[in-house]
Formats: C-alpha cells, sequence, structure tokens
C-alpha cells in the first residue's frame, strides 16, 4: 500500500512538474519564433514587455484571458466552445510518454524521466495525436463559416495524407529497434543514430511531421491570402489562445518525435569521448542534450517558415501521395531487404 501511495505521489509531481514547464516554454516558443524571424527579416521583433520582450508571452497570454470570448450567432456552441481544447489536449497527453532523459538518483530514489514508460509508446503517440484534427475539423464546422470550413477540411484531409508517410518512415525504425517503447528506441541508438542509418526516412518524417502540424510551408488550413484565418476565424479570446498553444505544442511533440525516433534523443553526440571535462559532466545530464535538439528542430522550424513560401494544394497532396507515400514504401523494402541480409532480424 506504501508503495502504491509512493508511486502516485510521485506521478502526480511529474505530471504538475511537465505541465507547468511544458505551458511555460510553449509560451516562450512564440517568443522565440517572433524573435528569430525578426531577426531573419532585419527587425527587433518584441522589444516593450520587459528586457528584448521576454514578458510578451506572459502579456498576450492575460490579454487574451480577459477579452470578451464572442460566439457567432449561428454557431453549433458547445462544439464551438469544446472544439479548442479537443485540438490541444491531445498533445500534451501525447507528452505523457516522451522521455526526457535517463534514470536519475536524488537521494537514493531512482526517478525515471518520463511520466509513463508505456511498451507501446510509438503506437499511442500516433494515436492520440491524430485525435487533434478532429477538434480543427469541428472548430471549422461548428463556426457555420464557409471559410473555418474549408480550413478544417483542408487540415484533416492534409493531416490524414501525410499520416501514411509518417507512419511508413518509423515501421523501420521499429525493426531495428525491435521495440514499440520510446526509451528501448533511444537506447538502441547508443552505437550510432538512425539519422545516419535511415536518411531517407528522417527526411520524410521529418518534412511530414511538419504538414502534420501545419505549419509552413504547408500551413494551407490557415491561409490567409484564401481563407482570412482558416479554421479559428470565428474565434476570440481563450478559444484562439487554446487553439495557438495546441499547434506550438503539437510543434513541441513532432521536434521531440524527430529527436527521439532518430537524433538518439538524451544521447550525448560525444558518447565515448570523455577526455575533456566539459564533455564527461554533459554526458550525464541527458536532459541537457535533449533540450539543445529541441532547440534546434524549433529553430529549424522557423527558418523553414521564413525562408519558404506556401505551397499550393494541388502541389501539397502530390507531394504527399505521389512522392512521400511510395518512397516511403520504397526504403521500407529496402530496409527489410537489408536487415535480412545480415540476419538482423529477431525472427
Amino acid at each position: 500500500m506504501t508503495n502504491v501511495i509512493a508511486f502516485a505521489i510521485l506521478s502526480a509531481i511529474k505530471i504538475g512538474i511537465v505541465i507547468g514547464v511544458l505551458l511555460l516554454v510553449i509560451a516562450y516558443l512564440i517568443w522565440i519564433e517572433r524573435k528569430v524571424m525578426a531577426h531573419m527579416q532585419v527587425r527587433m521583433g518584441p522589444m516593450r514587455v520587459g528586457w528584448h520582450g521576454l514578458l510578451q508571452p506572459i502579456a498576450d497570454g492575460l490579454k487574451l484571458i480577459t477579452k470578451e470570448d464572442i460566439i457567432p450567432a449561428n454557431a453549433s456552441k458547445i462544439l464551438f466552445i469544446a472544439s479548442p481544447a479537443i485540438a490541444m489536449v491531445p498533445a500534451l497527453l501525447s507528452i505523457a510518454v516522451i522521455p526526457f532523459g535517463d534514470t536519475i538518483s536524488i537521494m537514493g530514489v531512482s526517478i525515471d524521466m518520463v511520466i509513463t514508460d508505456v511498451n507501446i509508446g510509438i503506437l499511442f503517440i500516433l494515436a492520440v495525436s491524430s485525435v487533434g484534427v478532429y477538434g480543427i475539423l469541428l472548430g471549422g464546422w461548428s463556426s457555420n463559416n464557409k471559410y473555418s470550413l474549408l480550413g478544417g477540411l483542408r487540415s484533416s484531409a492534409q493531416m490524414i495524407s501525410y499520416e501514411l508517410s509518417m507512419g511508413l518512415s518509423l515501421i523501420g525504425v521499429i525493426m531495428m529497434t525491435e521495440s514499440l517503447s520510446l526509451v528501448d528506441t533511444v537506447n538502441a541508438q547508443a552505437g550510432l543514430w538512425f539519422v545516419v542509418l535511415q536518411p531517407v526516412a528522417f527526411v520524410v518524417y521529418a518534412i511530414s511531421a511538419i504538414a502534420e502540424t501545419n505549419r509552413c510551408p504547408f500551413d494551407l488550413p490557415e491561409a490567409e491570402a484564401e481563407l482570412v484565418s482558416g479554421y479559428n476565424v470565428e474565434y476570440s479570446a481563450v478559444g484562439f489562445a487554446l487553439f495557438s498553444l495546441g499547434e506550438y505544442a503539437n510543434m513541441l511533440l513532432m521536434s521531440s518525435c524527430t529527436v527521439i525516433f532518430f537524433l538518439g534523443g538524451w544521447l550525448s553526440p560525444f558518447e565515448g569521448l570523455d577526455a575533456i571535462s566539459i564533455i564527461t559532466i554533459t554526458n550525464t545530464f541527458g536532459a541537457f542534450w535533449f533540450s539543445i535538439k529541441i532547440i534546434f528542430m524549433v529553430i529549424l522550424y522557423v527558418w523553414i517558415r521564413a525562408a519558404l513560401p506556401r505551397y499550393r494544394y494541388d502541389q501539397l497532396m502530390a507531394l504527399g501521395w505521389k512522392v512521400f507515400l511510395p518512397l516511403s514504401l520504397t526504403y521500407l523494402m529496402l530496409t527489410f531487404c537489408a536487415l535480412i541480409s545480415f540476419n538482423m532480424l529477431p525472427y
């Protein structure tokens, strides 16, 4: 009984810390994006609230919370109110199986740097994260606005198209890991990261992840030139804030998954090079390297948004169905043949 209570308390503390830090990180992802894009465009970005605008995300959040939440007269009110939460919650749930580092010991107590290490972590993320599209689709439909509806339909078609390529690109990783656990996936890369062994799968997964999160150059569901603001055009105040937080939570989730599946997770790039004391220190802190890799992926997302123009919708669909899907299938077959040739399959 004592062990059960201790486990429940430890789990509650983990959940509280992860959610608190996650919401803070998501808020400052917006600040990072605004600052990086501003400097790429020879601007200063947010500078007013706090030093170099560091308090701008907090000010924006307070502003949205205190604004009036306007519901269109002809909207389906229950679905209209629930849709932003439906879009955001799946991303937060998926974070529960993300391992941020290796097991650490505090006062003799071993603590896993993950809320729960399920043995079907990859399947859990693919299943739960795909639910978020229902929030976008329902939000677009319940607004009773043609622009919102078109944005929701675009988002659902886009996410269905690129989920296939994402799933197929991960099968090679699963075959090499021989497990669906995210912790096992990271540990399997101790000798060599999968980005080296599966370069084509990495490229397909990374680009498909951008399309899954509706980020530029695949942000067709909210193309302001065509749809005003897309699926969230009728939203204001808290609803708009939740949709925005959901988008950045998904971006953080996809960045974390890319790091875990292909970039070694919390593993240091200097594994085995303990000649320098600072390398020895950082090798023991897996969360440090995990954070560095996440920052790299986030800046990559921002750089792509600043550098590339938006695709046309027919180009987006053609890329998913005519390029990535056959490429993923072909590379999966090549991976399978290579594993058979080197007797690396467990059966």
